[in-house]
């Protein structure tokens, strides 16, 4: 069998490898994507959330007024690449469960116009949730169609003979400073997607990883309109059709992966008291996603290994960081352009260093 050259293997299809893939392709830079097709990826169950503010404390996201534009406008440019409409505005509607909460929104309002307003509906929205300390509005929030961005990007890649479904398996790679062979494919160098995964990558698993679950529930609210993101503890957010993506904050301790019992019934109590409307739960998934200890994500080439790098450590700002990195890094690996120090996985160099000593 005859070797392949190309520029770079990228291993993982989610949403970094995706954007990451998108933009070398456009750099004119020759690519292959290593991807086990796992069903159930942090990137796969997303619920494509794009929100400016965070917290208890209502407070704008990290780098949010330079990487939400970026981003709005990378889906829609890789939307129009693959014959999509893959993201739409989608105002978050925050239902105050606490004084504390309610206070602190109201805190902030006359400091943030630019992000937080009192919604002009708040009456109407009685008839589908039960509320009482009010709501409050962060607009403008986008919604991006994450499951039908990288299926349609996975088309296009097998179509170009540019995507490998299997497993990867690094015994299976020869790798000098200068490039990297992997069975019969010989590349300058990888770039490691790999989410989760990566806490099991030789050359990254000594970075500060922090893995943390999210569960969803996927259920059928046919009367519930379609035009806002819902929050409460829950968050409930428009899917397919009339189905809603429904979920709430991660989970640091778990024995396993598995959707659990716990996490459904909990939700449907939730649901109980806060949604009027009847509903029929669908479907239950759980992935583990890639955050890190720093809440930065680590971009850039392995300090001892410059043929191996990595776009990872998103956390759950994946779909806002993934397209603003997944570009920096290759402007970094075309341009030599500098990456956000925060971001730079060469802020790690003395502890990488003990990964391939």
């Amino acid at each position: 069998m005859s070797n392949i050259h190309v520029d770079y293997i990228i291993l993982g299809q989610g949403i970094t490898g995706t954007f990451l893939s998108y933009y070398l392709q456009k750099a004119g830079k020759k690519i292959i994507v290593i991807d086990d097709a796992e069903i159930f990826t942090a990137s796969r169950i997303a619920s494509g959330v794009i929100n400016p503010v965070t917290g208890r404390r209502v407070v704008e996201t990290w780098m949010i007024n330079d990487i939400m534009p970026f981003a709005v406008n990378a889906y829609l440019q890789l939307g129009n690449e693959i014959n999509e409409s893959v993201i739409q505005q989608c105002n978050v509607l925050s239902f105050h469960a606490s004084v504390q909460m309610k206070q602190a929104f109201e805190d902030r309002l006359p400091d943030d116009h630019k992000y937080l307003r009192t919604p002009l509906n708040e009456e109407s929205l009685h008839q589908y949730f039960n509320f009482y300390l009010g709501v409050g509005e962060t607009n403008p929030c986008y919604l991006a169609d994450i499951q039908i961005l990288l299926l349609s990007w996975k088309k296009k890649l097998l179509n170009d003979n540019l995507l490998l479904e299997e497993k990867f398996d690094w015994a299976d790679c020869i790798i000098t400073e200068n490039n990297i062979t992997y069975k019969n494919i010989v590349a300058e160098k990888i770039i490691c997607c790999e989410g989760s995964a990566g806490v099991h990558n030789p050359y990254f698993t000594l970075l500060p990883y922090a893995k943390n679950k999210g569960e969803v529930i996927i259920a059928e609210i046919p009367d519930l309109p379609r035009t806002n993101i819902y929050k409460q503890g829950l968050t409930i957010v428009p899917w397919k059709e009339n189905l809603f993506w429904i979920g709430s904050p991660y989970e640091w301790n778990y024995s396993d992966t598995n959707p659990t019992a716990a996490f459904k019934i909990k939700t449907q109590l939730q649901l109980q008291q806060w949604l009027k409307l009847p509903y029929k739960i669908l479907d239950h998934w759980a992935a583990e996603r890639p955050a890190n200890v720093e809440r930065r994500p680590f971009v850039g080439l392995h300090p001892l290994m410059p043929s191996v790098g990595i776009l990872n450590g998103m956390g759950t700002k994946g779909c806002s960081l993934a397209p603003f990195f997944a570009n920096e890094l290759t402007e970094y690996l075309i341009n030599n352009a500098p990456i956000n120090p925060l971001a730079d996985v060469r802020r790690f160099s003395k502890v990488l260093s003990r990964s391939i000593s």
